[in-house]
């Protein structure tokens, strides 16, 4: 088919409607498609700047586990009344954010405890990974007794 053939069949009235409405529609498509990438990289740009200004806001400093602290764990977890608990911590051996020590006394009977992030409070053995009993080296190395229930 020639060009000018071509030419003289768009040129009809009936096709050049046609060709402008098929256009306008894949335009409007286009535009439509436009505007929903837009808003969402401004919604997802927003986002991420809400995400990174609370991780700003929130301080980078380790918690430190103090007698008080480590005396309200305790008490949370043993159910106890925290004014008058009956179960007192008497010293925090490590103070290590994942895994502290510390020495409970209840009834003149003193325990190693173990928070676990500054949340979990036990009395129990612990080894380490070689198989070393944690527990007994603690109480060992400040002459606690172990009372074997």
């Amino acid at each position: 088919m020639k060009f000018r053939v071509f030419l003289q069949r768009l040129s009809h009235p009936r096709v050049r409607r046609r060709l402008k409405i098929g256009l306008s529609v894949w335009g409007v498509a286009i535009v439509i498609s436009l505007v929903f990438k837009l808003a969402y990289d401004i919604g997802y740009f927003k986002a991420q700047s809400l995400i990174n200004d609370k991780n700003t806001a929130t301080p980078n400093t380790t918690q430190i586990l103090t007698m008080e602290s480590a005396q309200r764990i305790v008490s949370g977890a043993l159910k106890e009344d925290p004014d008058y608990p009956k179960t007192i911590v008497t010293q925090v051996i490590d103070n290590n954010q994942k895994l502290a020590t510390i020495i409970v006394e209840n009834n003149k009977q003193r325990k190693i405890g173990w928070i676990i992030e500054m949340r979990l409070f036990f009395t129990g053995d612990l080894f380490n990974d070689n198989g070393y009993n944690l527990t007994e080296s603690i109480e060992h190395q400040h002459n606690i007794s172990r009372g074997e229930n």
